[in-house]
């Protein structure tokens, strides 16, 4: 027997040889598997959470903003449309890179889609523009002519604002060419250096916000933050369930610390100890839930409304998740928590589109965010907190996927125990001595 790698207790002659750490590590094969497995996680999680936040301008593609061309005045002199319409016209062609989907839109239409969350913002021509552009070089100039770029913060900080910065370089991309033309007419030969140089950059850019939200909205983010606490009260309270029953049951030990017990095994078959545990998971989350929006709202004074909706919404959210965590543990095993960590967490997070824009992520998240969890629960959140419950502004979706989830959790789940059942594949263990 090797003197390095065992140690016997003298005080105690009988007791078994006890291993030593030092003579453990020099063993190849122990280090392997968590050596791998910590390696490619750490390297997964970098690629999945840096991958989709780190470049997102190069991604952006069809970002829907809204333009709005309400001018009435006639055409000037020489030309067949009015300067709206030039304008108009010169926004949505002049964008070959395609990273925005310009809208023409009413001025009607587009407050209804920026109340409903389907357009990051827009670019407002008013009724004067013509007229006031053309007074420029006449004595009748009382001010610049103006284009209103307007914002939609309940979208997230970074979607709005990629969106406000398309539009407003839009805008003075617009203001530079009818500077061209001021100054390229007569009457601007005679103007005085002042007032040419006015002339080269005469359009006023004001930004204004479309759709507001509170001030205790997180920038936009409190939706994606809210989100992310009822996925992650499913995903640990499921997991936290699943622990406690197979410890009460017997099929797990409990260790704390020094002390360390383990109860008498209940015979129970796969199917009812996964029954056992989603019905406890359909209680607690009632608890959950309730201490979510008490922490969230009644302590920190989040901006909310319709919070009969809103409570309802989460807990259905929240047991969304706490019932595919249980229909993955017991399919999986003792990995299940690491498969529904990918699933909910790691695979949900950049592909939610809530922090930022599906428009401006690799395609890979935007296939992920098709079916992945937490996008299509920030959605609903997102319109009941920022747009009024509409349920064209994402609700009516995220209740579908709730819906479809939680099926799919129920018949995953009990179609895999049933089938290890039907197999003899039992989890008893001998009795504890």
């Amino acid at each position: 027997m090797d003197a390095d790698s065992n140690h016997r207790d003298d005080a105690h002659p009988d007791a078994p040889v006890q291993a030593r750490a030092a003579a453990l590590l020099r063993r190849p094969m122990l280090w392997l598997v968590p050596t791998v497995l910590t390696g490619l996680l750490a390297l997964l999680l970098s690629l999945l959470y840096m991958g989709g936040i780190v470049n997102p301008n190069q991604h952006l593609h069809d970002l829907p903003i809204g333009i709005v061309n309400a001018d009435t005045g006639a055409p000037l002199p020489g030309q067949k449309q009015n300067v709206g319409t030039q304008v108009t016209e010169a926004v949505i062609s002049g964008d070959p890179s395609g990273k925005a989907d310009w809208r023409r839109l009413t001025q009607a239409q587009v407050q209804a889609q920026l109340s409903s969350g389907r357009i990051y913002g827009a670019l407002v021509i008013p009724p004067d523009f013509t007229t006031s552009v053309a007074a420029l070089t006449t004595a009748n100039a009382t001010a610049r002519p103006k284009l209103t770029v307007l914002t939609n913060p309940g979208m997230g900080s970074l979607g709005s604002s990629l969106a406000s910065r398309i539009t407003t370089a839009a805008a003075q991309q617009a203001s530079t060419t009818i500077g061209k033309q001021l100054t390229a007419a007569p009457a601007a030969a005679q103007a005085d250096s002042t007032t040419r140089l006015l002339l080269a950059d005469p359009v006023q850019v004001i930004t204004a916000v479309g759709h507001p939200i509170g001030e205790h909205s997180g920038l936009g983010l409190s939706a994606f933050y809210y989100t992310l606490l009822l996925v992650l009260a499913g995903f640990m309270g499921g997991n936290l369930i699943s622990t406690g029953v197979d410890t009460a049951l017997g099929y797990a030990d409990s260790e704390i610390g020094p002390w360390h017990t383990r109860r008498p095994t209940v015979p129970i078959s796969r199917t009812q100890t996964l029954l056992l545990k989603m019905v406890m998971t359909a209680g607690i989350t009632v608890l959950t839930t309730t201490l979510v929006m008490l922490a969230t709202i009644s302590i920190l004074g989040m901006d909310a409304s319709h919070l009969p909706l809103l409570w309802i919404y989460s807990y259905c959210a929240s047991l969304a998740v706490g019932l595919g965590v249980q229909a993955i543990n017991a399919a999986f095993g003792g990995i299940g928590q690491l498969v529904s960590m990918f699933v909910f967490i790691v695979l949900g997070l950049p592909s939610s589109g809530a922090t930022v824009p599906l428009q401006a992520v690799p395609g890979f998240y935007r296939f992920l965010s098709i079916f992945e969890p937490m996008r299509q629960l920030s959605d609903g959140v997102r319109a009941i907190l920022f747009f009024d419950a509409r349920a064209d502004a994402g609700l009516y979706r995220a209740w579908i996927m709730i819906a479809i989830g939680s099926l799919l959790a129920l018949l995953f789940g009990f179609a895999m125990t049933r089938y290890y059942d039907r197999k003899g594949l039992h989890r008893m263990t001998p009795q504890p001595a």
